[in-house]
């Protein structure tokens, strides 16, 4: 199984509403996408969400899943309010057992 571990520095006061934001919209978007959302974690600061997200069996479901994902319209509407709750994202492709 293919995933993402993704850390997520989130900014000054606004873990709160990403916290519902990634909950009520992105995970039924993620979903609808065919990507899982295997766990998620705030760390003890609560400035970092750390989550991973599952794909496949392929490396090649990542860009396929992610292209459904990014290509939705509630996305390309709103990735710019998305992202203005994220200081900094790290990214790291994992090959899960």
């Amino acid at each position: 199984m293919y995933a993402h571990l993704r850390i997520y520095t989130v900014n000054k006061g606004m873990m709160d509403n990403w916290l519902e934001l990634f909950n009520k919209k992105l995970v039924p978007l993620l979903d609808q996408s065919g990507i899982n959302v295997e766990s998620t974690w705030v760390n003890e600061e609560e400035s970092q969400f750390i989550w991973i997200r599952s794909y496949g069996d392929s490396i090649n479901d990542i860009e396929k899943k992610e292209a459904i994902f990014y290509g939705t319209d509630w996305w390309i509407e709103n990735v710019d309010m998305v992202r203005s709750h994220l200081a900094h994202r790290e990214i790291i492709t994992i090959l899960k057992n």
